[in-house]
């Protein structure tokens, strides 16, 4: 039996999801739409929304307002509007008109605007591959202008969590590629979701519709920071001195012994040393802005390692510590280090000494934290790394400077097929009293 146009059922089988054509490809739009005949006149309405019932329910109301008032009411009050004069319609026009809106740093919002416009590529299928890294030739710019030009009321909440499922699904079955990928789908929501901030977006003549692209979307469960080190320092600084190159071995010694960030290590001055107090002094300088302000402060480093760096002083040829051919640069939307070329060096002895992590020398970093940690507790870490808060060091370090164990060890029976340790010290002994 056919249900009446009164019947919310019949709208259910009525409305659809109108589809487009998209790089060769036939894609779906996530609202419903519906297609209203009536005293001779067919017109489709958008219905705003992915629901199917609330689509129905909207449809019917529709259809009675056009029974009731006619179309040029039901047009009036249920047509979609188009965007207001001057409103943002797409990605680029949205990070556009949001940047002199913002009131934190340049840096931050470009890192948030660059997390944007990567879950928008993944979204719609935007891979610039190698290109999208040539800065020089043009092949960048291309690859960002596709990514601009896409709608941003095309960027929708379901299409932001069919992003994140693939994202993560694509680390396969590897638990430590699954752990990594959750981790960095978190970090790229929680950036990019900062742009749709009510103090930001209430400066920002944008069109979003009922929803903003990150509306609904959860988080992955929280994963652990906890540092656990997986060679031997001692050993690595003693192969360092034997094997590096004198500009490798200078950042190796930065980042292993003084706890100093990639961009820190990169645009250090000399007179960031302070000789006489034994301290490695982290400010903003013309070339270089801290992280934040809590990154501000001084660093206190071992004599042996200021002296280390006091012979490397005398032969400097450079303002920086590390030297290199390449200039910094300042007003750029990207990271640029004067020095990649060493990075990516010693990242690659790094790797062939045991330190086989995704950011070999941020490792470094940690393995620093990590040892003043287990010496002299996690206020001294916090301290040394120059966090904001200790719960940010307490998230990667274990306070923890002496072992601890449940002391019910004596309590055990050897094995008979070893010998106690005591009779075993015995025989030793015994061997080389008549080994004499």
């Amino acid at each position: 039996m056919s249900q009446s146009k009164t019947d919310v059922k019949y709208w259910q089988r009525t409305v659809v999801r109108p589809s487009y054509i998209s790089d060769g490809k036939k894609r779906q739009v996530d609202d419903w739409s519906v297609k209203i005949q009536h005293a001779g006149r067919r017109e489709t309405f958008s219905l705003g929304t992915p629901n199917k019932t609330a689509a129905a329910a909207k449809a019917k109301d529709i259809y009675l307002c056009l029974l009731g008032k006619g179309w040029d009411a039901a047009r009036a009050q249920f047509k979609k509007k188009g965007p207001a004069k001057g409103s943002v319609v797409t990605v680029g026009e949205f990070i556009d008109s949001a940047r002199p809106k913002f009131g934190g740093r340049s840096k931050t919002f470009d890192d948030y605007a660059r997390a944007f416009r990567t879950i928008v590529a993944g979204i719609f299928g935007i891979d610039g591959g190698h290109e999208k890294y040539d800065y020089r030739s043009g092949g960048r710019d291309r690859w960002l202008e596709k990514i601009h030009k896409v709608r941003l009321s095309d960027v929708t909440p379901e299409r932001v969590q069919k992003w994140k499922i693939a994202f993560i699904k694509r680390a396969g079955h590897d638990p430590r590629r699954t752990r990594a990928a959750r981790i960095s789908v978190n970090s790229l929501m929680r950036q990019a979701k900062s742009l749709f901030a009510p103090d930001l977006l209430k400066f920002v003549p944008v069109e979003l519709g009922l929803t903003k692209p990150f509306d609904g979307i959860k988080f992955e469960p929280r994963q652990s920071m906890r540092y656990q080190s997986g060679f031997d320092i001692e050993k690595l600084i003693q192969q360092a001195q034997e094997e590096l190159p004198v500009e490798q071995l200078k950042i190796f010694l930065l980042a292993s012994m003084a706890g100093l960030r990639r961009n820190e290590i990169d645009k250090l001055p000399w007179n960031a040393f302070r000789w006489d107090t034994g301290l490695i002094r982290i400010e903003a300088t013309a070339h270089f802005h801290p992280k934040s302000e809590d990154s501000i402060g001084d660093v206190e480093v071992d004599a042996e390692l200021l002296e280390v760096f006091r012979g490397y002083r005398a032969r400097a040829t450079s303002e920086f510590v590390i030297e290199s051919s390449v200039a910094p640069r300042a007003g750029i939307g990207y990271s640029h280090y004067r020095c990649q070329e060493l990075f990516d060096k010693l990242v690659q002895w790094l790797r062939a000494h045991g330190v086989d992590t995704t950011t070999p020398l941020h490792t470094l970093r940690k393995e620093f934290g990590s040892q003043i940690c287990a010496r002299d507790g996690i206020y001294a870490a916090s301290t040394a790394l120059r966090h904001a808060d200790i719960a940010i060091t307490s998230q990667h370090y274990l306070d923890k400077k002496r072992r601890v164990t449940v002391g019910l060890g004596n309590l055990l029976n050897s094995p008979s097929n070893v010998l106690p340790l005591r009779s075993l010290r015995k025989q030793v002994l015994g061997g080389r009293q008549l080994g004499r």
